[in-house]
């Protein structure tokens, strides 16, 4: 039997082999009808209803097995709008005036998600590059920035994509090897969560606000533990999110806002996870 590893030797036939066995069989009526296909092998069979928590479990597994042989140990989130532009940049997203002129003002947050990244990323090539490595959501906009960041130090970062009706294709900067994609949402956020050391958050639209508040939620219930939750842009998030008022109402605990932190600057943010984790901040 072939072998892929030292410790995979087996006296029974791998399934790469019994794949390309199954090929070779004469064509035949019976050989052509699918209930012969090799049922792992059967992209049918696979893409059933029936067959939802195989595939639960196979996008957990496979990107989750990438990132061990990898050896990336934790990461470092940027949450974010995709719609966000590049500073000189077309507002391509803006329905009107008042939102290409609100988009445009926010471009700024592209270059300090890109400088942020930039920061994460010289401290991970200390750990080469198995802790505190860059994920984003792979696609544009801040995602775009966060992966660009790492990029311009010759880092590695990852992009977990989803395929969505509109959008979106895998930004240019995520490292092809780090470069998944999911049908699931559930499961791709798990995926950003599980190695999670810090968390920051940029404007962003219902993505965004879905991937912030079940963070603070697994925080808040205790099904996470405490890490870095760092808000870009004080002024944005005082009118998106007021949650003082849901402490008035009784609706979270008091001192349930302190799980974040609220910047402006990538440094700023960089010197909340540092004092977090004692860290040298020029580091």
């Amino acid at each position: 039997m072939q072998r892929t590893k030292k410790n995979d030797w087996s006296p029974l036939p791998h399934s790469d082999e019994d794949r390309e066995r199954a090929k070779s069989v004469p064509d035949t009526p019976q050989t052509r009808a699918p209930t012969y296909r090799l049922a792992w092998d059967d992209e049918e069979f696979l893409t059933r209803r029936e067959l939802r928590p195989v595939r639960l479990q196979l996008e957990l597994l496979k990107p989750d097995m990438a990132l061990a042989e990898r050896g990336i140990e934790s990461t470092v989130i940027l949450f974010g709008g995709a719609r966000i532009p590049e500073p000189g940049g077309a507002a391509w997203a803006a329905k009107n005036e008042v939102q290409e002129k609100n988009l445009l003002a926010n471009a700024k947050y592209y270059d300090e998600a890109r400088e942020f990244a930039r920061l994460c990323s010289q401290h991970s090539a200390t750990f080469g590059y198995r802790e505190f490595v860059v994920v984003t959501g792979g696609g544009p906009g801040v995602m775009e920035a966060g992966n660009r960041g790492a990029t311009d130090v010759e880092a590695p970062s990852i992009g977990l994509n989803i395929v969505l009706p509109h959008e979106q294709a895998p930004n240019p900067y995520v490292t092809p090897e780090l470069c998944f994609n999911f049908h699931y949402f559930a499961i791709r956020k798990m995926h950003f969560v599980m190695r999670a050391k810090a968390v920051a958050v940029f404007p962003g639209g219902f993505g965004t606000m879905d991937e912030f508040f079940e963070t603070l939620t697994l925080i808040q219930t205790g099904r996470m533990e405490r890490v870095p939750v760092i808000c870009f842009g004080k002024s944005f998030w005082e009118r998106a999110v007021d949650l003082d008022f849901l402490a008035e109402q009784g609706t979270i605990s008091p001192g349930d806002q302190d799980i974040i932190d609220f910047v402006d600057t990538a440094q700023e943010a960089w010197d909340v996870i540092a004092r977090f984790y004692e860290i040298d901040a020029g580091k």
